[in-house]
């Protein structure tokens, strides 16, 4: 006896099955990591900011990332910092965030948190010991914006890997007052390339370390608006947040709690 195929019930049943698998994937598929960018100052804002989060949202959007903007220190708390992989301090100065707000971002860190931060970041919390230690320096001078040319100390992070071993660049050049010892260097600068290097010998300029339970990625390049849009330097900000956020992340800790271990000029 044929059995009738019932093409009604078939295509309710596929449907339903469909249903299911969809719904499966929206409940597992990963979401995006996400990053805040945090570009408050106690000066004045660097005119390259604006240009600096539209380049970081394109990275973001180009690269599977979200991204999230604010000047507001009050969004410093734990609940809230927990969402994301990496907080970037974008041309942040002098004090940004109150003695409360300065222990939730360290808890931040401590549980595995990672942070990016951009040119005047060294600039920043200059009475926050932990803080120094973090971002790697403190900011001393600059002479005014020229070309430099700097070089490529270690060309397999991810911030350096796709960048030329000697980069010619136009950009402001930052002198430091000090810096973390345990800092490990991408970028130094040549100092016979340009006017106003105060640092000699081996004058960093970017650099990474595991600290303190997190992962730290320091650029001094980007003051420009015009790096926003060149492709290299675009390059290396992305290296690093990835970085940040624990892709090729090294997990080898190189963090020292035994007071201020830093190199002085």
């Amino acid at each position: 006896m044929a059995v009738k195929f019932n093409y009604t019930r078939f295509r309710y049943l596929l449907f339903s099955l469909l249903f299911i698998v969809l719904c499966i994937h929206g409940v597992f598929a990963a979401a995006n990591p996400k990053v805040l960018i945090f570009f408050k100052t106690a000066g004045k804002l660097h005119a390259s900011t604006p240009a600096a989060i539209d380049a970081i949202i394109k990275l973001g959007e180009e690269n599977k990332f979200d991204v999230d903007t604010t000047t507001n220190s009050d969004n410093f708390t734990d609940e809230n910092l927990k969402q994301y992989a990496a907080v970037i301090f974008l041309n942040t100065s002098g004090h940004i965030l109150e003695d409360e707000q300065q222990l939730i971002f360290k808890n931040y860190i401590n549980h595995g948190g990672g942070f990016v931060g951009i040119h005047s970041a060294t600039d920043t919390e200059y009475e926050w010991n932990w803080y120094g230690r973090l971002v790697g320096a403190y900011y001393k001078s600059n002479p005014p914006v020229q070309a430099a040319t700097l070089k490529i100390v270690n060309p397999n992070h991810p911030a350096t890997k796709n960048l030329p071993l000697s980069w010619k660049r136009t950009d402001e050049w930052y002198n430091f007052g000090w810096y973390n010892d345990d800092i490990k260097f991408l970028i130094v600068i040549d100092e016979a390339s340009y006017k106003g290097g105060l640092n000699g010998g081996e004058h960093p300029l970017s650099w990474y370390h595991v600290f303190d339970g997190g992962r730290a990625f320091y650029t001094a390049l980007g003051h420009t608006v015009e790096s926003y849009s060149e492709p290299l330097f675009l390059k290396h900000l992305l290296g690093g947040i990835e970085y940040a956020m624990g892709k090729d992340a090294n997990g080898q800790s190189n963090a020292r709690d035994d007071g201020h271990p830093y190199r002085r000029y």
